[in-house]
């Protein structure tokens, strides 16, 4: 975290003057601490103090995430190339390339879930102001997204025909709003879940 302290005739200048030092920021991305006023003394001359502030720059929480996922990903001896692919002031995407790189995604991607936890965990551990990282490896999650939209179709089609409920295998709260999305609009079935976590299942069952 980089502080710096600045002074000028004024508060103004003073926060100006420390911004040029830190390469052009502008003010959302720091925390500004006026620690002196400033005063122009008797007639301008005597007793004139100068403004002192002390600016912080405000932590990126993106480049907080991919720094903290690549560590861990060393930790677990597995190569891989992190880069931010979005992000806003709620949400950070990250995405890891490479190769053989199936043990980070896990069985039903639970490994890349457990990744996706752990780098929330730290970077928001202790903040105000939370943000949501997603993690994902070469696409994965996108791919699993079409995947499941196409289960649930077919398994629509399915209890359609022959006026008999499927229960799907267990399933994360994300990849069960998957399966929901899917299906809402359709006028011939209607889904639910059951069981506990992690073995929360969608059942998709037949409009009466």
């Amino acid at each position: 975290m980089k502080i710096l302290e600045a002074t000028g005739k004024t508060v103004e200048e003073a926060v100006e003057s420390a911004l040029r030092q830190l390469g052009g920021l502008t003010r959302d991305k720091v925390d500004i601490e006026v620690i002196e006023e400033g005063s122009r003394g008797l007639f301008g001359l005597l007793g004139t103090k100068s403004a002192v502030v002390r600016v912080t720059v405000k932590e990126d929480k993106a480049e907080k995430a991919e720094k903290f996922l690549e560590e861990l990903m060393s930790k677990m001896d597995v190569q891989g190339q992190v880069k931010v692919v979005e992000k806003n002031d709620k949400q950070v995407t990250l995405e890891i390339e490479g190769e053989d790189l199936g043990n980070l995604i896990g069985r039903r991607g639970q490994t890349l879930d457990s990744l996706q936890y752990l780098v929330n965990l730290a970077i928001n551990k202790g903040g105000e102001e939370r943000i949501r990282v997603i993690v994902d490896v070469s696409g994965y999650r996108q791919r699993r997204e079409q995947t499941l939209c196409s289960l649930a179709l077919r398994l629509a089609d399915r209890v359609v025909q022959r006026g008999e409920s499927v229960t799907l295998e267990p399933m994360n709260a994300h990849e069960r709003r998957v399966i929901h999305l899917a299906l809402q609009d359709n006028p011939n079935v209607y889904t639910q879940s059951k069981g506990e976590d992690p073995e929360r299942k969608i059942v998709i069952c037949p409009k009466k």
